[in-house]
C-alpha cells in the first residue's frame, strides 16, 4: 500500500514526481483552492486563469496536468476539480469532505507507476487530512495478484501495467499533532481493510471458496486479537443450519459459518454485522442466464465487508464489542442441489420453500441472523449484494437501506452519507409480507415480482430475534463496479459498507447511535 506522511513542507522546494493542487467550480470560472497558495504565487497569481485556458472548470472529476513553474523540484502539477466552491450563507463553510476524497482518490490512481506525489489539497480539520489520506490510500489500489508477474514492489514498474503510487506526502498536515495523527492512523486502518475486502472480492472463486475464506479470516483473527469460530459442513449438520446447507449443498466446495469476535474490556453496547458471502452464484438449479455469471464471485462482497469492519474495528481499539457472521457457501447446481420445491428446515426452526434456487444470500443470512440474534446484540445489521431489483431501483452506485426501526434506519443512512457511501431508506410495506405466503412451509424465499428488493428485506425481517434492533444494506448495486474507475473507486471490488460499518461502530462506542 501507498506510504503515507504529513508534511509542513513548502511545495516548491519538495522534491516528488507531482505536486496535486484543488481547483474548484466558481461563479466566474475555475478557483484556486486553498493549500495551493505557493503554486499559485510562481504562475504570478494567475494559475486560474491558466487552468481555464486548458480546459478546466473545477467540476469534479475533472484532472489537469501542467508543468511546474520555475524553481519547483517536482517537475509536474496536477489539478484536480473539487466541485463547487464552498460559501454562500455559510461563510466559513470548508471543502466537504467527500470532494476532498474523490480528487486525492483520482489524482492517486492518474500518478500510479510515480515514486512520491505531494498533496496540496485544502485543510482546515483533522477531518480533512483524513478524507485526503483515505482518497490517496483507496484511490491508489490495484489489483495485480493474478497477473504473470505477480503483485510488484511499491514504486516498480509492472510489467503489465504500471505499479500504485509509491509514497503520497499530505501537505499542511502536522506531523506532530495529536489530532492529525490520529486522522492518518484510522485512514491507514480503514483503508487497508477496505482494500483487503476488495482483493476478496477480486479473488477467482476456484481460490476462494468457503474454506479458503475461512481460513484467511483465522489468520487475520490470529494476527489482530479477534476470535474466530468456523463450523464446518459437519458443524452446521449438527447445529441444524438448514439455510447454508441447502444453498451449499450442490458444491463439492462445502460451506461454512465463521463467527469473528471483537471485545473491549470498557465496552457497553454489542453489534452483529452479519454478511451473504456466496463465493460464487450460478444461480443453482434455477440457472443463470449467459452473460450473469462473469461476475458471480462478488456475490460475497457482503461477507467481505463485514470481515473487513471487525478487522478494523479491532485495529482502531473501539470501545465496543463487535461480533461479525459470515455465511459462505457457493450455489451450484448439481445433483445434490437444492430444488424449486424443496422445503427446508432453518437453524431458527422454520421452514422455507425454496421456490427459486437464484434467491439463495437470503437462505444464507437467515440462519446467520438467527445465529446472531441468539446473543442479543443491541442491533444487527446484516450485508448483501442481495437482489437485482434494488439496482434497478437504486442504480449501481446506492445501496438500499431497510431497518425494523425507523430511527435506526436513519441513522445508519446518515452513517453511510457521512462516510461518502451513497445510500437511500428504504420501506418495508407489510401488504408484501403476503406474497411469501406458501402452502407448504412457514414461508417461501420469493413473493411478489414488484418490490423485490424489499420482499427479501421481509423475509429477513423474519429471521431476526423478537425485540432486536436490525438493518439491512442491499449493496447488490455498489458492490462490483463493472465499469470504468472513479474518483477512488477502482473497477472491480468496491469494498462498499466497510466504511457505514466501521462508523456505526464508531458511533455506537461514543454512545451516539441509540
Amino acid at each position: 500500500m501507498t506510504a503515507l506522511t504529513l508534511s509542513t513542507a513548502a511545495a516548491p522546494g519538495l522534491r516528488a514526481d507531482a505536486i496535486v493542487i484543488g481547483v474548484a467550480k466558481g461563479a466566474k470560472g475555475p478557483v484556486v483552492a486553498p493549500g495551493a497558495e505557493a503554486v499559485d504565487n510562481a504562475y504570478d497569481g494567475k494559475l486560474a486563469g491558466v487552468l481555464e485556458t486548458l480546459g478546466a472548470s473545477g467540476a469534479e472529476g475533472e484532472l489537469t496536468k501542467l508543468p511546474a513553474p520555475a524553481g519547483f523540484k517536482a517537475p509536474l502539477v496536477v489539478a484536480v476539480g473539487l466541485g463547487a466552491e464552498p460559501g454562500g450563507k455559510d461563510e466559513d463553510a470548508g471543502y466537504d469532505a467527500e470532494a476532498l476524497r474523490k480528487a486525492a482518490g483520482l489524482a492517486a490512481r492518474a500518478l500510479a507507476g510515480s515514486r512520491k506525489a505531494a498533496f496540496a489539497l485544502p485543510i482546515d480539520s483533522p477531518g480533512a487530512v483524513g478524507a485526503i489520506s483515505e482518497g490517496v490510500l483507496l484511490g491508489a489500489y490495484s489489483f495485480d495478484a493474478y497477473k504473470e508477474n505477480g503483485r510488484q514492489a511499491q514504486g516498480a514498474k509492472a510489467k503489465n501495467g504500471k505499479a500504485p503510487l509509491a509514497e503520497a506526502a499530505v501537505l499542511g498536515g502536522k506531523p506532530r499533532d495529536a489530532a492529525h495523527k490520529g486522522a492518518v492512523a484510522r485512514a491507514l486502518a480503514v483503508s487497508e481493510e477496505l482494500n483487503r475486502a476488495r482483493d476478496l472480492i477480486n479473488m477467482p472463486p476456484n481460490d476462494l471458496t468457503p474454506a479458503a475464506f475461512a481460513g484467511i479470516a483465522q489468520t487475520a483473527g490470529k494476527e489482530h486479537g479477534i476470535k474466530v469460530q468456523v463450523l464446518d459442513d459437519k458443524a452446521l449438520v449438527k447445529g441444524g443450519y438448514g439455510g447454508i446447507l441447502g444453498v451449499g449443498g450442490g458444491s463439492a466446495a462445502t460451506p461454512r459459518l465463521v463467527k469473528l469476535t471483537y471485545t473491549h474490556p470498557a465496552a457497553e453496547k454489542h453489534l452483529a454485522f452479519v454478511g451473504k458471502g456466496i463465493t460464487y452464484d450460478s444461480g443453482g438449479i434455477s440457472l443463470k442466464p449467459a452473460g450473469h455469471n462473469e461476475t458471480m464471485k462478488c456475490d460475497m462482497s457482503g461477507a467481505a465487508a463485514v470481515f473487513a469492519a471487525v478487522v478494523a474495528a479491532a485495529r482502531l481499539g473501539l470501545e465496543v464489542n463487535v461480533t461479525g457472521w459470515l455465511a459462505l457457501a457457493e450455489n451450484m447446481p448439481s445433483g445434490s442441489a437444492v430444488r424449486p420445491g424443496d422445503v427446508l428446515r432453518m437453524y431458527s426452526g422454520k421452514t422455507v420453500e425454496v421456490l427459486n434456487t437464484d434467491a439463495e444470500g437470503r437462505l444464507v443470512l437467515a440462519d446467520a441472523l438467527w445465529a446472531a440474534s441468539q446473543e442479543n446484540p443491541d442491533a444487527i445489521v446484516d450485508v448483501a449484494t442481495l437482489t437485482g431489483a434494488m439496482m434497478l431501483a437504486l442504480g449501481s452506485r446506492t445501496f438500499g437501506v431497510m431497518a425494523n426501526d425507523d430511527a435506526f434506519r436513519s441513522a445508519v443512512y446518515e452513517a453511510a452519507e457521512e462516510v461518502g457511501e451513497p445510500a437511500w431508506p428504504m420501506p418495508l410495506p407489510e401488504h408484501l409480507r403476503k406474497g411469501m405466503d406458501s402452502s407448504v412451509a412457514d414461508i417461501a424465499n420469493m413473493g411478489e415480482r414488484w418490490g423485490g428488493g424489499l420482499v427479501a428485506g421481509l423475509f429477513l425481517r423474519e429471521f431476526v430475534g423478537e425485540g432486536i434492533t436490525w438493518a439491512h444494506l442491499d449493496i447488490a448495486g455498489p458492490a462490483f463496479n463493472e465499469g470504468g474507475p472513479f474518483g477512488y473507486t477502482p473497477k472491480g471490488g468496491t469494498g462498499s459498507a466497510v466504511r457505514t460499518l466501521v462508523r456505526l461502530a464508531e458511533l455506537t462506542a461514543a454512545g451516539d447511535l441509540g
